[in-house]
């Protein structure tokens, strides 16, 4: 498998490095074209698409750029470029809806149980809210000081604004990267070409692409079901952009005779 670039696979990987430079230089580039909530008042339409392109770091940017030169290549070979860029596109956008809905069915729990609290805001509740949704104070004797004094006017007004502001700052942390278009590639790519033997870093011996992209889907389902603390990358995108690479394959069709 060569890394000989072909057209759209390098027009894709000029167009992000150069919005990845924008975002270097333009402070409100990467929050008005990455992905929102659906219930946050900073969503827009258009991020579904231009979240593809940008990126949150270095290691980031190269990462997906690796994956599409080294898989999108033969791909594009096969579908040509209109079909080529079609797919990229579409599975970024799945991957988005995919993470988006998910998070639009967890915010509103954080909602009610916000709600709840709100509605009765004891130390017991309060605590719970905390746990149930991983979050941390930055004054760790405040939950001691309001078991203490549950009716003190001060610790209650905080203690509101504590889940006010938690449901606010989740809302707006943004969602951006090539990855969701990128595990789709790895779909389609396994598909397509099940048996090519990947050689890669992190694996002692030579893996067959259908093993590899299992793997790797299974770990991140593993990733997006424990969610470590710390641990900020979407990985239901990423399954999202897999889930649509592999519709999209099968609705397409392998159009090959021969698989390697």
């Amino acid at each position: 498998m060569g890394l000989t670039l072909t057209p759209m696979v390098r027009n894709l990987l000029f167009f992000t490095i150069g919005f990845f430079l924008l975002q270097q230089f333009v402070g409100w580039f990467t929050s008005a074209f990455s992905v929102h909530s659906f219930l946050s008042s900073r969503f827009q339409l258009y991020q579904l698409v231009t979240y593809i392109f940008l990126h949150g770091s270095l290691m980031h940017i190269f990462s997906n750029m690796f994956g599409l030169i080294m898989f999108g290549p033969m791909l594009e070979r096969v579908w040509g470029p209109g079909r080529f860029l079609a797919f990229y596109l579409i599975t970024g956008i799945g991957a988005a809806l995919i993470h988006n809905g998910i998070n639009y069915y967890e915010m509103m729990q954080m909602q009610e149980a916000a709600n709840d609290f709100l509605s009765s805001p004891t130390p017991s509740n309060f605590a719970d809210y905390l746990y149930r949704f991983d979050l941390k104070l930055n004054d760790p004797e405040f939950l001691e000081n309001f078991d203490n004094n549950p009716n003190n006017p001060e610790l209650l007004r905080q203690s509101k604004q504590v889940v006010r502001a938690s449901l606010t700052e989740l809302l707006d942390v943004p969602t951006l990267g090539a990855s969701g278009a990128v595990f789709g590639i790895m779909a389609a790519f396994a598909l397509l070409f099940p048996n090519t033997e990947l050689f890669l870093l992190f694996f002692p011996f030579p893996i067959k692409a259908k093993y590899f992209v299992i793997l790797y889907g299974l770990f991140e389902y593993y990733s997006g079901i424990q969610r470590n603390p710390g641990d900020n990358v979407a990985h239901f995108a990423h399954l999202g952009g897999m889930l649509f690479g592999f519709i999209l394959v099968k609705l397409w069709g392998t159009q090959r005779n021969r698989f390697y």
